[in-house]
């Protein structure tokens, strides 16, 4: 993993690799069709040092738009950074903090990357339907949370926030993959090891 001598962020082009194969590729070993408009995405990951936190919690992945908005300056100084670690300006950059990534489980990894993948969105229309460019490639957008609550207000009120029967329903289910299923999919230690 990185040092922590200095402010160190290095493209994990070994994340995004192992992410393909894992979950977008149609022929992915954990495939998830939700990834499905990230067949013809660009997509850049680094591995940062900086801690990282928000409302008393640790943040240790995040998913961005390849450039921000602002001024001339400021894009042009970010889009010179992205060009130098990827060579383009991807459609999503991810960033992830190579300290928890260097101790967490492959499930929890690969959970935290799948998370950061389902922030890279498709762009939807006023109706819902999901919208394209001239090109015929998917037209890309963040995408927020499906739901955001409180384990307190579930537990004092039952389900009276948006998203929470739905949470509910999908975790009465037994899960998709078990730990070692997503261990076998090869490629989180050998990611992790890389960086």
């Amino acid at each position: 993993m990185i040092e922590d001598v200095a402010i160190r962020f290095e493209p994990a082009d070994e994340i995004i690799s192992w992410a393909r194969a894992s979950f977008i590729e149609e022929d992915a070993d954990l495939m998830n069709e939700d990834h499905a408009h990230l067949r013809s995405a660009t997509i850049g990951a680094l591995w940062t040092n900086v801690p990282n936190g928000r409302h008393g919690r640790r943040i240790i992945g995040q998913a961005e738009m390849g450039l921000p908005p602002g001024s001339k300056w400021s894009r042009a100084r970010v889009e010179f950074q992205l060009q130098q670690w990827f060579g383009c300006v991807p459609d999503f950059v991810l960033t992830f903090d190579a300290e928890y990534c260097s101790v967490c489980s492959d499930v929890a990894f690969a959970a935290l990357v799948e998370h950061e993948l389902l922030h890279c969105g498709q762009a939807r229309d006023p109706y819902g339907a999901p919208r394209f460019r001239k090109d015929g490639r998917p037209s890309f957008a963040l995408r927020a949370h499906d739901f955001e609550g409180f384990v307190s207000i579930a537990a004092r009120y039952g389900i009276v926030e948006s998203g929470v029967q739905e949470l509910v329903e999908a975790l009465k289910k037994k899960p998709l993959f078990t730990a070692e299923e997503v261990g076998f999919c090869c490629g989180t230690c050998e990611a992790r090891k890389a960086a």
